[in-house]
C-alpha cells in the first residue's frame, strides 16, 4: 500500500470507527487507538512504512498544537476565575499520581529509578475530552461540574512541567551519573530548560502579536498561526528544548498579550481534527502486541496506583482549599481518563530510552484504552453522586 492510499484509509476508517464506538458512549480516541492496533504492523499490516517512519514528524506537529491549546487555559482572567480549590486540586492530584506511581514502581515492582520516575510523570496527565463529553451529554451543571472542568483544563500543564523535570533527572540516572551534586545540577538544568522554553514561547508570541496587523482574512490567519507554531516547534528541537513546554508557553503568553488572541486558537479548529485522528491511529499502530503478555503486573500497577494517587491528591487539595464535601469525595473519579498528552510524553520517553522505551510506550497505550473505557463511566457516577445530573 502506498503512502497516500494509507492516509486515505486511516482518515476514512478512523471517522467511521469513531461513529460506531460513539453509539456505545465511548470517546473517539478509543476508536482511533483500537483502529491503529488493528491496521498496524502487529496485526493486519495496512499502515505503509512511509507513514510509520513519519510518526516522529506527525507527533511533534500534533503535540505542538495540543500544547498550544493547553496554553489558552493560562489566561490571567481565567486563572483568577478558577479560584483556590481548582488550583490546589489540580496541583495535588497531578503530584499525587506522580509520587505514588513512582514509589510503587520503585519499591513494589523493583523497577529502575529512571523508569519509575518516567511512569510517575506520565501518570500525572489527565485527558479532558472524555470528561467534557460526559458533562455535555448529560448537561451537568453546578459547582462540582465547574470545579471538575477547571481541574481537567489545567491538569496537563502541570504534567508537562513535571515530565520536563523527570525526564532530565531520568536521563542523568540512565547514563549512570548518580552523584548527588550532578543530580542537583541536572535539576537546575531542567529548570533552565523550562525557562528557555518560556523565553522562546514568549518571544514568538510577541512577534505573532506584532505581525497580526498585516493579516486580513481567515485563510491568512490560519497560515500565519500554523507558521508560528511550526517555527516554535522547529526552534525548540533545534535548541534542545521541550516542544510541549515551548508550545504551551506560546499559547499562554499569547492569550495574555493579545486582545484578539482567541482568533488564533479558533483558526486551528478547522484543521486539528484530522491531525489528532492521524496521531492517535499511529500511536495505536506503534503498539508492540508481542510485549503485552509481559506487561501484566506493570500495567495493572500503573492502572491502580495512578487512580489512587489522583483520588488521594484531589481529596487532599479539596480539603486544603475548603471545597464542598461532594467535591472532596467524588472529584477524583472525574480525573481517570488519560489520552493525548500522556501518549505524547510516552512517545518522547520511547525515543529517549531505547532499552525501556518500548515497554513504557506500550504500557501507556494499553492502559489508555482501559482508562478511556472506564473513565466516562466513573465521571458519570461522580456527577450523579454530586447531584448535578439526573440519570434514570
Amino acid at each position: 500500500m502506498n503512502t497516500i492510499l494509507g492516509l486515505g484509509l486511516i482518515l476514512t476508517a478512523g471517522l467511521f470507527s469513531a461513529k460506531v464506538i460513539k453509539r456505545i458512549k465511548f470517546p473517539a480516541v478509543t476508536a482511533y487507538l483500537l483502529l491503529g492496533i488493528l491496521i498496524g504492523p502487529s496485526l493486519f499490516k495496512l499502515v505503509p512504512a512511509g507513514i510509520l517512519n513519519s510518526s516522529g514528524l506527525i507527533s511533534n506537529i500534533v503535540l505542538g498544537i495540543i500544547a498550544f491549546g493547553i496554553g489558552q487555559n493560562f489566561s490571567l482572567h481565567h486563572l483568577r476565575r478558577l479560584g483556590r480549590p481548582i488550583i490546589w486540586i489540580s496541583i495535588l492530584e497531578a503530584c499525587g499520581a506522580w509520587v505514588l506511581v513512582t514509589a510503587a514502581f520503585l519499591l513494589i515492582l523493583k523497577q529502575p529509578f529512571y523508569i519509575s520516575l518516567i511512569f510517575g510523570a506520565i501518570a500525572s496527565a489527565t485527558a479532558p475530552a472524555a470528561t467534557v463529553m460526559v458533562i455535555r451529554e448529560y448537561r451537568a451543571k453546578g459547582n462540582f461540574t465547574d470545579t471538575l472542568l477547571g481541574v481537567v483544563a489545567i491538569d496537563d500543564a502541570w504534567c508537562l512541567i513535571i515530565f520536563a523535570i523527570s525526564l532530565a533527572i531520568s536521563q542523568a540516572v540512565y547514563t549512570h551519573m548518580l552523584a548527588a551534586s550532578f543530580l542537583i545540577k541536572v535539576f537546575f538544568n531542567s529548570l533552565l530548560h523550562i525557562f528557555g522554553a518560556f523565553v522562546l514561547g514568549a518571544v514568538l508570541a510577541l512577534l505573532l502579536s506584532f505581525f497580526y496587523r498585516f493579516i486580513r482574512t481567515q485563510t491568512e490567519l490560519l497560515i500565519f498561526t500554523l507558521g508560528f507554531i511550526f517555527l516554535n516547534i522547529g526552534l525548540a528541537i533545534r535548541l534542545h528544548l521541550s516542544v510541549l513546554l515551548a508550545s504551551m508557553f506560546l499559547g499562554a503568553i499569547l492569550i495574555n498579550a493579545h486582545r484578539y488572541s482567541f482568533k488564533f486558537f479558533d483558526a486551528l479548529k478547522n484543521i486539528d481534527s484530522p491531525l489528532f485522528l492521524l496521531f492517535f491511529v499511529l500511536a495505536g499502530a506503534n503498539l508492540e502486541i508481542s510485549i503485552l503478555p509481559k506487561l501484566g503486573l506493570i500495567g495493572l500497577a500503573y492502572l491502580v496506583f495512578r487512580v489512587i494517587g489522583k483520588m488521594t491528591g484531589a481529596r487532599l487539595g479539596a480539603k486544603i482549599s475548603n471545597a464542598s464535601e461532594s467535591i472532596r469525595r467524588y472529584i477524583g473519579l472525574g480525573l481517570i481518563p488519560q489520552a493525548g498528552v500522556a501518549l505524547g510524553v510516552a512517545l518522547i520517553a520511547k525515543n529517549d530510552f531505547p532499552a525501556a522505551g518500548e515497554m513504557i510506550f506500550t504500557t501507556i497505550i494499553a492502559t489508555t484504552v482501559v482508562y478511556e473505557l472506564i473513565g466516562p463511566l466513573c465521571t458519570k457516577y461522580a456527577l450523579q453522586k454530586a447531584g448535578e445530573i439526573q440519570v434514570k
